[in-house]
């Protein structure tokens, strides 16, 4: 049988400075898919024109997903494709033949009529013509609905009767209210087993559930399948994200095959705790009444581990074929908040409430990298210093989800390029189980294997720009298992930037209050010279993407952001920008494409200009809080991180990857600026003097945090007062006599 199928936690801001880790309000990664959508929506207002009709298989039990790949069906509109027929429909129909009308049939839905004036007499006469019946349909709604309407010649005639002589005039009316048209509707049958789901509203991932019990989970929350908010800023919960199944034909099944619906529940995990008026829906809908029924649901709640939902299946009514069934959160409408997920949806027969059949050997996360600190180095970083950067301490964790005690057994990580094989490591049974003879029951394993010693990355091959090698992982235990689980891909990219992160955002971090300072520690692996930074801004509670920062780079004093190396000028900030696919990076290139040189420890990062948190991506299954340094005094006192993560914020270095991507090379000027000044005392409180060892001074101009000028002044041979300015940090513009400026800071206290 085929079926038709018809294609942000918010909270308070803080009144006082400090670091803020918030919830992710959109998917902005997304954007361009939602704006094709809105597209397509405006477009089938008028027409279905040119739209694809799907015509979906008809699956069988069992029915099973654990998530590990995604099993959402995907809808192609390919109009020559394979499967692909069409069908021309017409807007207006002959009621008794049900053959279209002529191409250029219009009709009005008013009286329409013959005007006849007697010149002689001074009379008038109207003859309303007779209606035309036809079947109409706008064609704006699939499949075409026709139903019997009526209308009148789209003219009028004026009969002028003068002296035996007739003048006839026809006025046509300039847009009758019937029109022919027509639509072509293109049908494509499915016939794909291997997908389970009409729709991906719901959004499957490996990273937002904690401590999944086997690789993958689905997961609902207030984003709609374009990754934006299904009502941005509404504080009116609803029906959020729905996850259809294909239909199943249940007409071979029957009540005394004992069927069951078993599925695992978390709230929470790495999102937002959903309210306890917050709830998950589990629905089926019975094919021959043709209505969805509620059969389960759950209200919020903090993140308490995975429960086990089983639930027996006997209701006559959805024996039938074309049995459904679908998950729906009600939530806030308002962004990647109130999350819930699920994992390892099992429905078949031959079951009962003592067999929940969740005995499988799993991974639980993919494996991030296997160097040491960072998930990505510059590709000539390694290549100049390859010795003792593969990681001693590879994090893997596994899961016996099986019942009983399981025999352990050693792993392999196989790493390839170019599809041939590099080299490979063991991943130690005994290490696997936690030093145990045998996995525990239901036991989730996480350890740490070193891969310090025997294969490291080539250094040698012949790419001297980028590189990428892959890896597969694999582990299993001495029972029948979903073997899918037994296995994780991944991938180490060597291109220009460093990275802690794994390219997913859980969170959204950043520091509120004016001239925040956030600064981001790296230990690279030799000097260069930084040429930007990429950053992931994602948006969170309010859309601060017109707010103001500058690209800052520090040196190392102590364990600490010591002197500034470079700071954006004042009279050029940046401005946060949101991507429009999923975990997609900015590049801020530095003032004039100039090249900044660093250390071996150098801090990346910024000062906004606002009060606001200016919301970066913050991966939630990487630590590196103690690298991640805030500071809302100038930099007077640094602190460390309040959450547990990584930002999403990467240095980029010069490589020869710069010509790929458009970077001039940064010439300094031969000449020096001839004006020399500093400012002091500086802070100061009550009055500053400009102290020039070069050149002469004509002017100074003061500006505060917003760029609002406050002060300014030709009078440079004593003090200056600025004992009526607020305490805080300002930008000051020092004029020479040669119209030469130099910019400076000043902090008043």
């Amino acid at each position: 049988m085929k079926y038709i199928v018809l294609l942000i936690l918010l909270s308070p801001l803080a009144i006082y400075a400090q670091d803020e880790e918030g919830p992710i309000t959109a998917n902005p990664d997304l954007f361009d898919h939602q704006t094709q959508r809105l597209n397509a929506t405006k477009a089938l207002e008028n027409s279905f024109d040119s739209t694809f009709v799907y015509l979906t298989d008809t699956l069988n039990l069992p029915f099973f997903d654990e998530f590990s790949q995604n099993n959402f069906q995907q809808y192609e509109t390919n109009y020559g494709g394979a499967n692909v027929s069409d069908t021309l429909y017409y807007r207006m129909l002959d009621e008794n033949l049900q053959t279209p009308l002529a191409p250029q049939s219009e009709y009005s839905n008013q009286k329409t009529y013959r005007s006849e004036y007697n010149a002689q007499a001074d009379t008038t006469i109207l003859y309303y013509y007779d209606s035309v019946r036809f079947l109409y349909d706008d064609l704006s709604t699939y499949p075409p609905n026709h139903i019997s309407s009526y209308g009148y010649p789209a003219y009028n005639t004026f009969d002028t009767i003068n002296n035996g002589s007739n003048t006839i005039d026809t006025v046509w009316i300039s847009d009758p209210f019937y029109r022919q048209d027509s639509a072509r509707i293109f049908v494509k049958s499915i016939n794909n087993p291997s997908k389970l789901w009409l729709n991906e509203l719901a959004y499957q991932n490996y990273r937002l559930a904690v401590a999944p019990w086997t690789l993958g989970v689905v997961s609902f929350d207030g984003l709609d399948a374009s990754g934006y908010p299904y009502s941005f800023g509404n504080t009116n919960p609803g029906t959020a994200d729905t996850l259809n199944s294909k239909p199943l034909d249940l007409s071979v099944e029957s009540p005394a095959d004992s069927l069951y619906f078993s599925f695992l529940l978390q709230r929470e995990g790495f999102g937002d705790e959903p309210e306890e008026t917050d709830s998950l829906y589990l629905d089926f809908f019975a094919p021959n009444n043709q209505e969805w029924n509620r059969v389960w649901s759950a209200a919020g709640g903090s993140e308490s581990g995975w429960e086990v939902v089983h639930l027996p299946v006997t209701n006559t009514e959805y024996f039938e074929n074309g049995f459904k069934f679908r998950f729906m959160n009600y939530g806030s409408l308002a962004g990647g908040i109130d999350h819930f997920h699920i994992d390892y949806v099992n429905f078949r027969a031959l079951s009962g409430y003592q067999d929940t059949l969740f005995k499988d050997f799993a991974f639980v996360y993919p494996l991030s990298s296997l160097l040491k600190d960072y998930t990505a180095v510059p590709w000539k970083h390694y290549r100049n210093q390859p010795n003792n950067k593969m990681s001693d301490e590879v994090a893997v964790t596994v899961r016996n989800n099986s019942e009983l005690t399981e025999n352990n057994q050693n792993g392999n990580v196989s790493i390839f390029y170019d599809q041939n094989l590099e080299g490979s490591f063991t991943l130690n049974a005994s290490t696997l189980s936690g030093g145990n003879i045998n996995y525990a029951p239901r036991t989730t394993y996480s350890s740490l294997h070193d891969f310090s010693t025997g294969y490291s990355y080539d250094p040698n091959l012949p790419n001297d720009t980028s590189a990428t090698f892959n890896w597969k992982a694999s582990a299993n235990a001495q029972f029948p298992n979903y073997v899918e689980n037994d296995s994780t891909f991944g991938e180490q990219r060597f291109e220009n930037y460093y990275a802690y992160d794994d390219g997913t955002a859980e969170k959204a971090y950043g520091v509120t209050g004016e001239q925040g300072l956030l600064a981001y520690r790296f230990d690279a692996y030799q000097p260069d010279s930084l040429v930007g930074i990429k950053i992931h801004f994602v948006p969170s509670v309010v859309d601060v993407s017109g707010n103001l920062f500058l690209l800052s780079v520090w040196g190392d004093d102590n364990g600490q952001p010591g002197d500034l190396i470079y700071e954006d000028e004042f009279f050029f900030p940046r401005q946060p920008k949101y991507t429009s696919r999923r975990n997609k990076f900015t590049i801020y290139y530095f003032k004039d494409t100039m090249k900044v040189d660093v250390d071996e420890t150098f801090y990346i990062g910024m000062r906004q200009i606002d009060e606001e948190r200016l919301n970066i991506g913050f991966d939630k299954n990487h630590d590196v809080s103690d690298r991640i340094f805030w500071s809302v005094d100038g930099g007077n006192v640094w602190n460390n991180a309040s959450f547990s993560g990584a930002v999403m914020m990467r240095p980029m270095v010069t490589s020869k990857m710069d010509y790929l991507l458009d970077i001039p090379e940064y010439q300094q000027s031969s000449k020096p600026n001839s004006v020399a000044a500093n400012i002091y005392p500086n802070p100061a409180s009550q009055s500053i003097r400009i102290e020039s060892s070069a050149g002469s001074l004509d002017r100074i101009t003061i500006f505060n945090a917003r760029g609002q000028e406050v002060l300014t002044s030709t009078s440079l041979n004593g003090s200056i007062n600025v004992s009526h300015l607020n305490k805080g940090v300002y930008f000051v513009a020092i004029q020479g006599n040669n119209n030469e400026i130099i910019n400076k800071k000043l902090i008043i206290q």
